[in-house]
């Protein structure tokens, strides 16, 4: 049975008990509605708000006034779904503006849960947020507000020192307060040592099936976007009826573990 609200213990459960933790973006009230009908158990308000709404080419451009402002309206539409919001770029260069734009998200926003991306350059950050009882998640792997520094949407952890690094960020971020882990396009088995050495769960994009969960962007499960689509993307709208029934095939996918499978891996 799902709990008729997730919470933050709830998710730590839910690893617990082997349960895979279902995450997906959206962005306003409707579709919030639509994923907590569906039974996702976590809602991003991403920066990727930039790409998929506004048209941006990267997420660098999302504001913190963008993202209140879609948080809220998420808010409005779910219920059972824990309301994860992103905090975009450079809107946490310091520990202390980290929690005034965290309160932000929380207080306005009506978010539960703050995210940011980073590993060991974070973990003061990640201290400060938690000693203030703000519920953080943290960003590894390929980190979409850094783009321009790695030079590409590019796979990371490919070498075993990068992957070792990676591992080493993820217990540091864990150990610093962190309550939940987002790594994005890893290979597979990093992904799933990440998540068997950590206590708090750790969601893939990107990042194979060993993870105890899965998120991708709404827009991307419906098949569309500008561009390419990435390797770790399903269009679960082929062949189904309508967008609720792509939604709910994407919970079952990932709840019973054969999304992702070898062709959306690394």
């Amino acid at each position: 049975m799902a709990s008729p609200v997730i919470t933050v213990p709830e998710l730590s459960q839910m690893k617990s008990r082997g349960e895979k933790i279902v995450v997906l973006t959206a962005y306003d009230a409707l579709f919030a509605q639509v994923l907590d009908e569906a039974g996702v158990d976590v809602i991003l308000i991403g920066d990727s708000l930039g790409m998929v709404i506004q048209g941006n080419s990267t997420t660098l451009s999302t504001t913190m006034d963008d993202m209140v402002y879609h948080s809220r309206c998420a808010a409005q539409g779910a219920k059972r779904p824990l309301l994860l919001a992103d905090l975009p770029f450079m809107s946490y260069p310091t520990p202390e503006r980290a929690a005034d734009n965290a309160a932000r998200l929380i207080r306005e926003g009506r978010a539960q849960m703050v995210k940011l991306e980073g590993g060991r350059n974070r973990v003061d950050t990640v201290h400060f947020l938690a000693d203030q009882g703000i519920p953080v998640c943290g960003h590894l792997g390929l980190l979409p507000q850094s783009i321009h520094q790695l030079g590409g949407y590019l796979v990371q952890g490919r070498e075993d020192r990068a992957a070792q690094t990676l591992l080493e960020d993820a217990l540091l971020l864990q150990e610093a307060g962190a309550d939940l882990l987002v790594i994005e396009c890893v290979p597979a088995t990093l992904g799933e040592e990440v998540a068997s050495a950590l206590d708090i769960p750790v969601i893939g994009i990107g990042a194979g099936a060993g993870c105890d969960g899965q998120v991708l962007v709404l827009h991307d499960l419906l098949g569309l976007g500008f561009g390419k689509r990435p390797r770790f993307v399903k269009d679960f709208m082929s062949g189904q009826d309508n967008i609720p029934s792509a939604i709910r095939a994407y919970v079952e996918a990932v709840r019973e573990g054969s999304f992702p499978g070898p062709d959306h891996s690394f």
